[in-house]
């Protein structure tokens, strides 16, 4: 099977054709934009009709050019980075370029034949912009609290007596109480400070509710452990639940498939550090929350230590059977993503 591999970035894709032994039929290098996606899709059809086209980075730099070639009707799979990140080693070429890149990616596009399709334009996506929005608010206020705990460590000493901590609305009212006593530029800027506090609580009320609404009733919000924000987290980083073919194929792409580290008597499957670590850690915080408030998952990591598995085990067991409950929910709630018309 010929197979296409595109490495992207913010001005160019670097493609590579590939014949069914991996060998290079041609490379070029192609203008990220409107005109380059153009050549790029003639070049395709020239060199390697028919081929499959593995994309690495469809849902940034590659997002236009993996539409534009869908609407050509060109068969296009997501390539994980994990998987080319492996393949360019064997390549055997000296450092490191964009066309040795994008031949490793042609490789695995050829090698693997369950690759997911690219994702395509759905309300999945607008959930994780919302999403990455609410997680960079969330940055920049523990930043920011930071900044404003060494102001005040300076003009307060011992103020976390009165005020434990500069989440609560009330300890930053009476911090804001003794910092408008004090004169000076430091004062001054530690009280912009927390109101640029108040304005990112605010932005992250706002930016959950517009999370809560796009997420609806869906039927993850059933399963134990799971949140509005937990349940957006795992709709955004899946995508079109319909990409992956079974349980299996999704559970390797959230990085909990069991990987065998067996030998001689010893019979064990060791920590998968692969796959969308995104993903992994969704499931990582709905085990957490059972293991401590959901009986079923209480008894089942109790087995699984009497089976001799350490803690850490238990917990990736517990994981690998949540990925199926969390797969069929997905796929229970997807006709509810799509855009409206």
């Amino acid at each position: 099977m010929t197979a296409i591999g595109i490495d992207t970035h913010k001005a160019t894709l670097a493609a590579c054709a590939v014949d069914g032994l991996g060998a290079p039929l041609d490379e070029r290098t192609f203008p990220n934009d409107p005109a380059g996606h153009r050549a790029l899709a003639a070049w395709a059809r020239q060199v390697a009709p028919g081929a499959v086209i593995g994309l690495e980075g469809s849902a940034s730099y590659g997002a236009a050019a993996a539409r534009f070639l869908l609407a050509q009707d060109e068969q296009v799979r997501e390539v994980p980075p994990q998987l080319s990140r492996r393949e360019r080693t064997r390549t055997r070429r000296a450092g490191k370029s964009d066309p040795g890149d994008a031949l490793a990616i042609a490789r695995v596009t050829a090698r693997e034949m369950e690759l997911p399709p690219v994702r395509v334009a759905d309300r999945t996506r607008e959930i994780g912009l919302l999403v990455e929005a609410r997680e960079d608010a969330v940055a920049e206020t523990t930043r920011v609290r930071n900044r404003v705990h060494a102001d005040l460590v300076v003009l307060m000493p011992g103020y976390q007596a009165e005020a434990k901590n500069l989440v609560a609305e009330r300890y930053r009212r009476i911090v804001v109480r003794r910092l408008r006593r004090l004169a000076g530029v430091q004062a001054g800027l530690a009280l912009g400070r927390l109101a640029r506090l108040r304005a990112l609580d605010a932005e992250m009320r706002a930016l959950t509710a517009r999370i809560a609404v796009l997420v609806g009733p869906h039927p993850l919000l059933g399963l134990s452990g799971v949140g509005v924000l937990t349940a957006a987290k795992l709709i955004a980083e899946t995508g079109d639940v319909k990409r992956f073919r079974s349980p299996d194929a999704f559970a390797a792409l959230a990085g909990v498939a069991p990987i065998p580290a067996s030998s001689g008597q010893t019979n064990r499957m060791r920590l998968n550090r692969g796959g969308n670590r995104q993903l992994n850690r969704a499931l990582h915080t709905i085990a957490t929350v059972q293991v401590i408030h959901h009986p079923p998952a209480r008894e089942y990591l109790a087995r699984k230590r009497t089976e001799q598995k350490t803690r850490r085990e238990a917990v990736r067991a517990l994981k690998r059977q949540l990925v199926r409950t969390v797969f069929r929910l997905l796929r229970e709630g997807a006709p509810g993503l799509a855009l409206d018309a």
